[in-house]
């Protein structure tokens, strides 16, 4: 029996910046403020992550939302300890020197969780992840090598 489809309403996001200086940026989402700026060796303020230090930073939140997402839909018994992020970018892009057409060629995530699911259930959550985290689907549609690794501790 073929599953049945779920209708789901497209999310409307509505967001305001407000440029506070040069490199800063103060944007209102929700009923919070997100701040993005540049090191001070770039001529920001550092009081936050650059534009593309939050592009890798949602990866990671998005990573984290889904894979526990993931785990309760299987109802397996599972925690996530931490993600961690290795980004190739290649910044000549940024830096007005050519364009590129992939400034992040290439991701690698490594998941570090806690579980006692079975080696088969957790190929699930494996093959699950990159199909659902829509920000992992954002990089890779840009042409984003997103490699998974996983580390299963006790």
């Amino acid at each position: 029996m073929a599953d049945a489809k779920v209708t789901v309403k497209p999310s409307i996001y509505t967001m305001h910046g407000v440029s506070t200086s040069h490199s800063r940026t103060d944007i209102s989402v929700r009923d919070v403020t997100v701040t993005t700026d540049e090191p001070l060796a770039r001529g920001g303020t550092n009081v936050a992550a650059s534009p593309t230090e939050t592009m890798i930073s949602a990866l990671i939140g998005c990573t984290n939302n889904v894979t526990i997402r993931i785990a309760e839909h299987k109802k397996l018994n599972f925690e996530l300890v931490s993600i961690d992020a290795d980004v190739i970018f290649d910044r000549r892009g940024v830096v007005l020197a050519e364009e590129i057409d992939v400034p992040f060629p290439e991701i690698t995530l490594t998941i570090t969780a806690k579980t006692d699911a079975t080696a088969e259930q957790l190929n699930e959550m494996q093959e699950m992840l990159p199909i659902f985290c829509p920000v992992s689907r954002v990089f890779q549609a840009a042409g984003t090598k997103v490699i998974e690794k996983w580390n299963i501790v006790d």
